[in-house]
């Protein structure tokens, strides 16, 4: 696969410099941008894909629900960037009943792109502090867990995947294979 060039979103979680030097560590062109950056100098950058990143507080979410709703290239967010894009397309956010960072099984009873190869369980590493509640209409509910019914979705027609869990950690395992799987995506695009 040719060198992609992946935007990630920084919503102020401990976790994005990983994320970013994830997608770097698997070869990919990578920067980390504001989550105030204007669309259009988004836009200019000419990006494959986007990754929205985890974050403490909704409340500090930038521009993510814009970015979501506005930008056509594949999205990818991942758990606070999960939940902004349930929120963008009118599904619900709650805090879960199990916060924390804890292992978690997740079920995948649906291998579609990013969750290729991953099913149908595997472990991952995750914090359910919030967690989406309800899917946006039309959605497609990708994978649960004993701890969250939403651990993963996508939207139905548009290139835009959520995942509760941290992909970029290496406690997750076939982490680095979704996010391969979503730079395929991207490539494809």
């Amino acid at each position: 696969m040719k060198e992609l060039k992946i935007l990630v979103v920084n919503n102020y979680g401990q976790f994005c410099h990983l994320i970013h030097r994830a997608v770097r560590d698997l070869d990919m062109d990578s920067t980390i941008i504001s989550n105030v950056t204007p669309i259009e100098d988004i836009l200019a950058e000419e990006p494959d894909g986007l990754i929205l990143s985890g974050g403490p507080d909704m409340e500090r979410a930038g521009l993510c629900f814009d970015y979501v709703r506005e930008i056509d290239i594949p999205i990818l967010g991942i758990c606070l960037g999960h939940q902004a894009i349930a929120l963008a397309y009118g599904g619900h956010v709650h805090a879960g009943k199990k916060g924390g960072y804890a292992e978690i099984e997740i079920e995948v009873f649906e291998e579609d792109d990013i969750l290729r190869g991953l099913g149908p369980k595997t472990t991952v590493w995750a914090s359910h502090a919030d967690e989406v509640a309800i899917l946006p209409e039309d959605f497609i509910h990708l994978a649960r867990s004993d701890v969250c019914e939403i651990e993963a979705m996508r939207h139905p027609t548009k290139p835009i995947y959520g995942v509760q869990w941290h992909p970029e950690v290496s406690h997750t395992r076939q982490g680095e294979k979704l996010l391969m799987n979503f730079f395929e995506v991207c490539d494809q695009y």
